[in-house]
């Protein structure tokens, strides 16, 4: 069944709906298997390496957004806690610490439920993954490297600034 969003086709497994989206966007991606896609997405601060997972038993396309970042053991409890802080002002996912793999990562779950993925539930899922990354990512940066509390990193990455210097 076609979808009323020209140049998209509307699709039953929401992963090759989201690989043409990722073409549009001249992002670099990769098809593992029929059920999996990575890319990679170029942010303000950083690359972003952002997976989606199709689990047809669960009817539920999964996107998990990473970004490399090593944490000192002497600043891992100070992220614990701005994740916890920055997990609460969330509305959609949640951050995670992959300590091991010096990775932090957002995540996130769309349920389909019977219904087939549009473009806009997918551009939309994207869209949170990438924007809760870019606009986090300076706190991560100010606990580690500028040695700040995480109630602060918070706030300074909660300001918004219009326009550029």
């Amino acid at each position: 069944m076609a979808s009323t969003e020209p140049g998209y086709e509307r699709l039953r497994n929401p992963v090759d709906l989201v690989e043409q989206i990722a073409h549009r966007s001249d992002w670099s991606c990769d098809r593992a298997s029929d059920d999996e896609l990575t890319m990679v997405v170029a942010g303000s601060w950083t690359e972003y390496h952002v997976s989606l997972n199709w689990r047809e038993d669960l009817e539920t396309l999964h996107i998990a957004c990473a970004f490399e970042f090593k944490v000192p053991d002497a600043r891992i409890m100070e992220i614990y806690r701005l994740v916890g802080q920055i997990n609460e002002q969330l509305w959609l996912g949640h951050f995670d610490v992959w300590r091991q793999e010096g990775l932090i990562m957002y995540s996130h779950g769309l349920m389909l439920n019977g219904t087939l993925a549009t473009t806009g539930q997918c551009d939309a899922l994207l869209k949170a993954a990438l924007e809760a990354c870019e606009r986090y990512f300076q706190a991560f940066q100010y606990v580690v490297w500028a040695g700040k509390q995480s109630r602060e990193a918070l706030v300074s990455s909660m300001f918004e600034t219009e326009g550029q210097a």
